[in-house]
């Protein structure tokens, strides 16, 4: 995640809402208008069905109170409002409480094609569809609980398997390859990318995610395809500590990507 971040985390009321202003609210309009024909077409199924049942306001921003209902009622879940920047140990915990961590703010105009750090378009219409499903749930907090247990050393290789699965994982639908991840259905650049013939596409696989670098502000030259979503709800019953410790054992692969600038 970045190390800093020029926008405000917004504060709830005491009746759990945010207020935010015309501006904001157009702000979300736009980026659902423009997001939705292309989410329709390129994601998942999964996330199709928690989108339409989480029934999002297309006129305002989405409150995490309201959202946290219906997955309340579904998966015993709910969003709560934090700032864009959390450590992760605390994002661990979060998963492990059924709580997804949702920042408040919503990107300007002039960052609405991309924004490096989360916001709340990003948290509610990335995120929220999949917590939806029971077994999508069951799997973030199988990484929730893991990171619990974690040493602190350890929070960066087991974060690389919900970043290639939740953030970004890909699926295989009737012969077509799918977004799955909340960066993807975000993200129309990054959508389109990840489905095109340009990247590497890897086959699932717990160790091989582990030991895959990536970074946070480029279009991810790497995706891995679940070809059966049973073989990812099956990660969470594995021992992730320990395959953390295979990763590690093992080493990090080569970076598909270029170094930062200084």
């Amino acid at each position: 995640m970045p190390k800093s971040t020029d926008y405000v985390a917004k504060q709830p009321d005491a009746a759990g809402r945010i207020l935010y202003d015309s501006a904001e609210d157009s702000v979300w309009h736009d980026l659902m208008m423009r997001q939705m024909p292309s989410v329709e077409e390129r994601m998942a199924t999964p996330y199709l069905e928690g989108l339409a049942l989480l029934d999002l306001p297309s006129d305002r921003v989405a409150q995490c109170k309201e959202v946290s209902q219906t997955l309340g009622a579904t998966t015993g879940w709910r969003v709560e409002p934090v700032p864009a920047l959390i450590p992760f140990g605390r994002f661990f915990s979060l998963l492990a409480d059924r709580c997804f961590p949702a920042a408040s703010f919503i990107r300007r105009r002039e960052h609405f094609d991309y924004i490096e750090e989360p916001d709340i378009f990003h948290e509610i219409f990335g995120h929220a569809p999949l917590l939806t499903d029971a077994r999508f749930a069951a799997f973030s907090h199988a990484i929730g609980q893991a990171g619990m247990q974690a040493e602190k050393t350890d929070y960066v290789w087991l974060i690389r398997l919900y970043w290639f699965s939740i953030e970004f994982g890909l699926t295989r639908e009737n012969g077509e390859i799918k977004g799955l991840g909340s960066g993807l259905a975000s993200s129309i650049a990054e959508l389109q990318w990840a489905i095109s013939d340009k990247p590497e596409l890897r086959p699932f696989d717990v160790i091989d995610i582990l030991r895959m670098p990536y970074r946070i502000d480029i279009l991810q030259p790497v995706y891995f395809l679940i070809e059966d979503l049973d073989d990812l709800f099956a990660a969470a019953q594995r021992n992730l500590l320990a395959d953390v410790a295979t990763a590690r054992a093992l080493g990090l692969h080569a970076a598909r990507y270029p170094a930062r600038r200084a």
